[in-house]
């Protein structure tokens, strides 16, 4: 009966995750798309954030850990880049992905064009859906969050993140797509650099943002399809046919 109950268990898991799959290919209609199913995670932060302002020498990725004391650095070393928790380490920038898959578990997707659907969308804030999106030769962070900005009024924020420099965050362009019930609403926007820290980015409100009810408006029983499209951006490649 154990073993029963285990593999039926399983069985359900995975009809339910396919399920899934299929209502954001009903949503997104671009044949070959791929598909995300990412789980809401509860961050363990939100605490005073350890994100301090980017100061001019972050080109060098600089990006100075806010600490308690004060302590010399590695200037090429960089924190950790997920959001979801107080993560002490510190890297150099080209291992920053390997850090988030191995420590994190944090999925990866490759693809100019994915779906990116956020479940149980109904959970309380702060909550966060994550993935990396590796296209054109380099790796994004997409982040979701739910969180209150004000007091009892939850919004959700979604950006995108270049794990890079600023300078090659420009030559590129973002797009996320919502769409369903014969509505739609579009984001663009250069991707920022991870350097530049995640909370920044949702302080500022320079991203995508939903309110409760926008949000449930393009949900489908309690999920949310994101869609992602990433491009180089239009003066860069003017810039290289000069």
């Amino acid at each position: 009966m154990l073993f029963f109950t285990q593999c039926f268990g399983a069985v359900l898991d995975l009809i339910h995750l396919r399920f899934q799959h299929y209502k954001a290919k009903r949503v997104f209609s671009a044949a070959g798309q791929l598909v995300c199913v990412v789980n809401p995670t509860h961050s363990l932060k939100y605490a005073p954030t350890r994100c301090t302002a980017v100061q001019t020498s972050v080109e060098q990725a600089v990006l100075p850990p806010c600490h308690h004391h004060e302590a010399v650095h590695d200037p090429q070393l960089v924190p950790c880049t997920c959001p979801l928790f107080s993560c002490p380490w510190e890297g150099h920038l080209e291992v920053v992905v390997s850090h988030l898959r191995q420590t994190h578990h944090i999925n990866i997707l490759q693809g100019a064009e994915i779906v990116f659907l956020a479940t149980d969308m109904h959970l309380p804030a702060p909550t966060d859906w994550i993935i990396m999106h590796s296209c054109l030769g380099h790796q994004f962070l997409l982040v979701l969050r739910k969180q209150e900005k004000y007091e009892g009024h939850p919004q959700f924020f979604a950006t995108m993140m270049l794990i890079g420099t600023p300078t090659q965050a420009d030559n590129f362009t973002y797009r996320l797509e919502l769409n369903r019930n014969q509505r739609r609403l579009k984001w663009e926007a250069t991707p920022r650099s991870v350097l530049e820290c995640v909370d920044s980015v949702i302080s500022d409100g320079d991203c995508l943002v939903l309110n409760t009810s926008l949000a449930q408006l393009f949900s489908d029983n309690g999920s949310l399809a994101i869609g992602i499209a990433i491009t180089t951006s239009k003066v860069h490649n003017a810039e290289n046919e000069m």
